[in-house]
């Protein structure tokens, strides 16, 4: 073929004029070599030393392409024939262009006259003696001149195998098995790294190694050591049956209470049982009892008990912590804990009469119901300062704990207790004189007279006559302290001990006050 004109020229070759038709089946278009020029590479054609029909049109038709001069070829019409009378590979009824697999090149020579009408050129202007048209086929890899193929037009660009890539659905399911494999790995690790110490339906369980034991002064250790000593007592008298608690006093068998727990059982009337923290019941004896401090002594035979200790009650304080240990309505082992709310509290426990019972008692938030009577009062270093007596009622109506429970001092049970077991019954102190319940000055007032009373007004050498008290004298401290009812009067006399001396200050005729002293004397509990 020949060459390009200024194809070794510097710069880019003149632009080809535009050229409506398409391509023919046997043109190659154009390459461009590093320096932008168009480089053209022929078609391998027949062996060496063979002349191919054809040829010199084919070098012409390659350089009209590139002679901006030329008229350009028209490609064949798409219903020609060979001179077989068969029909060429680009000729198609639907006007289509297959091409198909063959053996070499169709046969290809310049048109003896310019093109038809139609723009294609005849089937009789090939020459004669032109070798049958074959299906045109891509030559093996590597015959190409210049050792690379020639590119093609992209119209005519033949139909290879087209490149698949990934489809999204693919892309989405890879995404998928990436995530669920990322999560199952991360269980499994953090599994590793942190094992489960529960399984299934189990809850979380608490780290901490368990134990029971609990500090000597909580209210758990008060507990612990508290119910060992504490009792429940039973009383069965003729068709009534009542209950309450009580606490070992000695370890030979011996257990204190309030007296109004045992009293239908009094003088042979009924029976007592008492129930000790092994759960045995025994059957026990009423040593000695006393109204006058709500105060009872029993006896069960049973050696080895184990006692509470008795605190010194002078030493408490409002707004110590307690606990109380009983068997409220019958339910054995109670444990309940507050509070001292106030001391030297004046209670009357019982009727008026000779039943009735004058207490200078420890108040307590602590709960306290029917069935804690007798049970102990204990402070943080598990001593009793108190025997539980009474509980206060809204309305004089029986309503249970309201917060407002009391207690016999210490003091004064270890003092009643003693007389009772050495001696069988118990005394409290007086001051021999009988003070009028109907005053309603300031003070206690003693009987202006003997008329009417059970007692004289001051009994004759009796330790208020010895102190120089004269009938209608007026009382208005106790020791220092005011008092303001005959009640208050007789508790805080009762709170001392026969023989102890006292101070109290006396006003005559809404006279002057002076003080005298008196030494209490000692009268015998019924």
């Amino acid at each position: 073929m020949s060459e390009r004109p200024d194809e070794h020229e510097h710069g880019y070759p003149p632009s080809p004029a535009p050229r409506p038709e398409p391509y023919s089946v046997d043109e190659v278009p154009p390459r461009a070599d590093d320096d932008g020029a168009p480089v053209t590479q022929p078609l391998a054609g027949p062996a060496a030393g063979t002349s191919e029909p054809g040829e010199h049109a084919r070098d012409e038709r390659d350089d009209a392409w590139w002679r901006p001069g030329s008229p350009a070829q028209q490609p064949p019409s798409p219903d020609a024939t060979g001179q077989d009378g068969q029909r060429l590979p680009w000729s198609s009824p639907e006007g289509a262009w297959p091409l198909t697999r063959g053996s070499g090149y169709p046969p290809a020579s310049a048109p003896a006259e310019p093109a038809g009408p139609s723009g294609y050129a005849s089937a009789s202007s090939e020459p004669a003696g032109a070798a049958p048209a074959q299906p045109y086929t891509w030559p093996a890899p590597g015959s190409w001149q210049g050792g690379a193929p020639p590119e093609a037009p992209r119209g005519d660009q033949p139909r290879g195998r087209r490149r698949r890539g990934v489809g999204a659905g693919v892309v989405v399911l890879l995404v998928l098995v990436a995530l669920l494999a990322g999560i199952v790995l991360g269980a499994l690790g953090a599994r590793w790294l942190w094992p489960a110490t529960s399984s299934g339906s189990a809850l979380p369980a608490s780290g901490n190694p368990v134990s029971t034991s609990r500090a000597p002064e909580s209210v758990a250790g008060i507990a612990a050591a508290a119910l060992e000593s504490t009792v429940f007592i039973e009383v069965f008298g003729g068709d009534t049956a009542s209950s309450g608690s009580g606490m070992v006093l000695r370890e030979d068998g011996y257990v204190v209470t309030n007296n109004h727990v045992i009293d239908a059982a009094a003088d042979g009337g009924g029976t007592v049982a008492v129930t000790l923290a092994d759960g045995s019941q025994l059957p026990a004896e009423i040593v000695g009892r006393t109204a006058d401090y709500d105060l009872a002594v029993l006896k069960v035979d049973r050696d080895g008990l184990t006692p509470l200790p008795l605190a010194d009650s002078d030493g408490v304080v409002v707004g110590d912590p307690v606990v109380a240990v009983g068997a409220p309505l019958g339910l054995e082992g109670t444990v309940t804990s507050g509070i001292i709310s106030a001391l030297n509290r004046p209670v009357q426990a019982g009727s008026s009469g000779d039943g009735a019972s004058f207490i200078n008692a420890i108040q307590t938030d602590a709960a306290i119901n029917p069935g804690n009577s007798g049970g102990p009062l204990i402070n943080t270093a598990g001593e009793v300062i108190g025997i539980n007596t009474a509980i206060a009622q809204a309305g004089g109506q029986p309503t249970g704990s309201i917060g407002l429970g009391f207690s016999i001092p210490s003091n004064q049970v270890r003092r009643t207790a003693e007389q009772i077991i050495e001696t069988g019954r118990a005394t409290y102190p007086v001051i021999g004189v009988a003070l009028d319940t109907r005053y309603q000055g300031e003070g206690v007032q003693v009987l202006e007279d003997d008329a009417g009373a059970a007692t004289p007004a001051v009994t004759p050498g009796g330790p208020g006559e010895m102190a120089g008290i004269e009938p209608g004298d007026v009382i208005t401290h106790f020791d220092g302290q005011p008092v303001t009812t005959p009640s208050e009067l007789i508790v805080a006399v009762r709170s001392r001990a026969p023989g102890d001396t006292v101070v109290l200050t006396v006003r005559r005729d809404g006279g002057e006050e002076r003080e005298v002293e008196v030494v209490l004397d000692e009268a015998g509990s019924e």
